[in-house]
């Protein structure tokens, strides 16, 4: 459903040169979830950019089905970090969530939307009148709605507080069984990485290449609790961690 061959990014400008992406390939089968982590500054959210067609590469291709992706793609749907700056404050959230909705059947996308993320009660109110973690769940609502085949999320849980952060990790899985949709999570957490995705891609220090893709060969049915306390867990996310220090060495 989703496949990065080769790609390279380069920043030029103002007599500088800033190789971001070296050379990354690998393929997410459709319904996966993986998760990417690496080193701070390794170019995460410039590889998701690309792969989102908001931003061209220097080489080498992205393709979301059978098209190549040169810019943003239909059937892909993107949630970023700042949620503050992707709700619009003087739309209520059943506008905001609707907003990229061409469908005659709208009503019943936004409804089904915000009912899945626990949001029925809450579509009058603006997003200024939400708490942090609500309106990121309206941002995942009008992700959703969409009805993508390909969800991209660039760290969208790491504006909020530990507590809400958790609800948010359950949510997006349960969306996700739900839905079937090819997600790519970016995150900087280990722990997260590892306890949200079916596979774990980790990346080097820019100029960024792929160390390793780890399947995590956790159960289906996952909580806070049980899964991050379970001797499995602790192995899985001791190897991405080891990798990760080691990249940030160059090794």
């Amino acid at each position: 459903m989703l496949e990065v061959t080769g790609l390279n990014k380069v920043y030029e400008g103002h007599g500088r040169r800033v190789e971001a992406i070296g050379d990354l390939t690998f393929k997410l089968a459709d319904g996966e979830f993986a998760c990417l982590v690496g080193p701070s500054g390794c170019g995460k959210t410039t590889l998701l950019r690309c792969v989102a067609g908001l931003l061209a590469p220097t080489a080498g291709e992205v393709r979301v089905g059978d098209r190549v992706v040169d810019g943003p793609p239909d059937g892909l749907a993107v949630v970023f970090q700042e949620y503050g700056r992707s709700l619009f404050p003087w739309m209520r959230v059943r506008d905001n969530v609707a907003l990229p909705l061409r469908s005659p059947d709208k009503r019943r996308l936004v409804d089904e939307a915000l009912a899945a993320v626990g949001l029925e009660d809450a579509h009058d109110a603006y997003p200024w009148q939400l708490s942090g973690g609500m309106q990121q769940r309206v941002a995942i609502a009008r992700a959703i709605a969409f009805e993508p085949r390909v969800l991209l999320m660039d760290e969208p849980f790491a504006a909020v507080d530990a507590q809400t952060r958790a609800e948010l990790e359950d949510l997006i899985r349960q969306v996700w069984q739900r839905l079937r949709v090819t997600l790519l999570f970016v995150t900087h957490d280990i722990d997260e990485a590892v306890y949200l995705g079916q596979r774990v891609i980790v990346l080097s220090k820019s100029p960024t290449h792929i160390i390793d893709a780890l399947d995590v060969d956790l159960p289906a049915e996952r909580d806070q609790l049980t899964t991050r306390s379970a001797a499995r867990f602790t192995e899985l996310r001791g190897r991405v961690y080891e990798q990760i220090q080691q990249a940030k060495l160059g090794r």
